[in-house]
This record gives structure tokens, sequence and C-alpha cells, in this order.
């Protein structure tokens, strides 16, 4: 049985990236995107952030990660730009209130997104970027002892040749280190993660998604790939294999052929049942009108994975400003208390709540 979702248009804001914090420690989480923040638990009342550069049609924030970068006990926010040049984090004034002042933190350019993992183990997690022209590296937050005073993010370089678009976090050898999935191939993480990574040129999936997701799809014991193309039509999964010589595989398989723009993705427990679900949709407008596919409607999907097969199911489709997709930086929360994730769906037609009602919940509105 598919799950149902109740929609909500909550703002024609046109950020693509989003997250959900409580950002004035009331206890109740609250959603972010771009210039403002919306208070929860019904995201009615809307608060000034503080002025987002619009460049064309994008709003020049491509990711909101929460994270409390100053040690103040108040949750701030890391962003990046792609037309800018460096790492920033907004500070949040607390109970102060007022703009919240955004703070260049290092060297960036042509950054598509960030995403974030706790590679060294700190308890913090690090800044990876995808600067598709510029080798692979990640930002190491470092604050004085007892996690306050003045921060500051260090720029450790892992790679060697242009990253490329596409990137992702994936235990791909099974050693029980997260590697780096690009799109011509895989960092392999050294013992000590700010040593030597290892490239392996094994395949090129193209303008790929960020992230690049590692999961076992066939349950063979081996870390699989799937990743969307990020400008142009077409979802995979790259299975991994062995070859007679005992040299690594990797076989394409198509998912769904049938939409474009497939940026953002997430595995996602959405029903409860203990299976991850795969959720994405297509990004509106990601290169305005210059991708294939770009006039064609948007839309929100999830996928059951069986045992190498994807169902799919239809979340929203239709034109932009009626139904949604899911920009370059969704995010899935349970907003609601009912025990299921829900989405909140950002880009340049808006930004949406999916209230996620769960198989047997009531008809959404």
């Amino acid at each position: 049985m598919a799950l149902r979702f109740r929609k909500r248009k909550l703002d024609d804001t046109r950020c693509e990236a989003c997250s959900v914090f409580d950002v004035n420690n009331d206890g109740i989480p609250d959603i972010v995107s771009g210039s403002y923040w919306y208070e929860g638990p019904d995201f009615t009342q809307k608060h000034d952030i503080g002025e987002v550069e619009a460049i064309g049609e994008y709003l020049d924030d491509f990711a909101d990660y929460p994270l409390d970068v100053d040690g103040d006990g108040w949750t701030d926010i890391v962003t990046a730009s792609f037309f800018g040049d460096s790492l920033r984090w907004r500070r949040n004034p607390g109970p102060a209130g007022g703009e919240w002042e955004t703070v260049a933190a290092g060297p960036l350019r042509a950054t598509e997104t960030l995403r974030f993992h706790d590679i060294d183990g700190c308890g913090i997690p690090e800044a990876f970027a995808n600067e598709i022209d510029s080798p692979q590296a990640f930002f190491k937050l470092d604050r004085q002892a007892g996690g306050k005073g003045v921060p500051g993010f260090r720029k450790v370089v892992i790679g060697k040749e242009p990253a490329g678009h596409g990137m992702g976090f994936a235990d791909v050898n099974g050693d029980g280190r997260m590697d780096i999935v690009l799109s011509r191939g895989w960092l392999e993480q050294p013992e000590d993660p700010y040593g030597e990574w290892t490239f392996h040129p094994e395949f090129d999936l193209g303008a790929a998604s960020i992230p690049i997701l590692g999961i076992d799809v066939n349950g063979d014991g081996r870390c699989d790939l799937i990743y969307g193309m990020g400008h142009d039509y077409g979802l995979y999964w790259l299975e991994q294999g062995v070859d007679a010589s005992g040299g690594r595989t990797w076989t394409r398989h198509e998912i769904d052929g049938s939409g474009s723009q497939f940026h953002d993705m997430q595995l996602v427990d959405l029903d409860g049942d203990g299976k991850l679900e795969l959720v994405t949709g297509k990004r509106y407008r990601a290169h305005n009108d210059g991708d294939p596919g770009a006039d064609d409607p948007v839309g929100l999907y999830y996928y059951k994975i069986h045992e190498a097969a994807f169902e799919k199911h239809v979340i929203d489709y239709g034109p932009a400003g009626e139904a949604s997709g899911c920009g370059i930086y969704f995010w899935t929360h349970d907003l609601t208390g009912n025990g299921y994730p829900d989405i909140v769906a950002p880009g340049k037609d808006g930004l949406y709540l999916f209230e996620n009602m769960g198989e047997f919940g009531e008809e959404p509105a």
C-alpha cells in the first residue's frame, strides 16, 4: 500500500536549499530556507535571516546545513555559493534576534552544493563541497578548547584531479571506512583520513547527482551505487561485481528513464518497516532552460527497493507551481510527531512541505 502525503505550500521563495532544526531553542523544530526561517509547529510565521543574493533565477544559497559553529548553544547554518569564492556560515543571533551575520570561512569555487560526514570520528561532521573544477576536499571545523571561541574551517585537499559533477559517501570496498564517490571514480579513505587518499577511476557517470548513494541493492554483500543525472534524463544503480581475475566491475541498470534533473536524493525509511526507500525528484530549472526535460512537469517520488527491483510511487507530479520537485538540497524530518518522516522540498517554484500520513493516514488535503 502506498504512503499518503498532505501537501502544503509554505512560501513562493525560490531558494533551492532547506533544512530543519530548532532555530530559537524552544524545543520545536523549525524550517530554514535561504533568507528565512519558518517557526514550528505550523510554519506560518516567517522570520528574516538576512538577504541572500539573487543571481539570475538562482538564489545564491546551495546548502543550509545546521551546525553550532561557534559553540554558543545556538544552531548556525553552513552554506556554499556556486557564484562566490568561499564556504560560508551564518551566525544565529540567539535571543537578541535580528539579522544573521554571514562569515566567509574558506576558499571554494564552482561549488554545486555541500554534503556532511564525520570522516574523522570527532563527533562534528566535516563539510564536503562538490567543487566541480577543483580536487576533492573537505573542511574541518576547528574550535578552541571547550568548544567555544572564534571558530575556523581548515580545508583538507584529498584529491588530485578535478572532482567533476557528482559526489557522495559509500564504503565501496567494505573495509569499514567511508570512501568518497565522484563522477569518474572513487577516493579510497586511508587509515588516517588526513593522509593520502587513493583514486580508483573505475567508471564515468557524467553530470551525476549530489549525492551519489551507497547501498547493497541486490543483497550480495557488496556496496552498489545509486545516482541520477543532474542535468539530463535518467536514474540508475551501478552494480558492483567481481571478474574472473578478481578485479572490481560495475554494471549499470536503469531505475527510471522517464524523468530528468535528478540532482538530489536520499535513502530514508519512510514507512517504518526498517528498510530504506529512495526519495528523489526533479530539480526544477536546474540550468534554467538549458537541460533536456527542462519544460517537463516536475515531480517528487519514492522507490521501494525489492532485491534489485525499484517500485516507483508518485508523491507529487504536475506543472511547476502546482506540483513540486525537490531542489538541490531537500530535507526529511518527522515534523508532525506521528513517527513518519516528512519531506521539505525547496525549489525555484517555491517551498513545500509534504506531511507523511503513513499507509493508513487520512486522505491528503
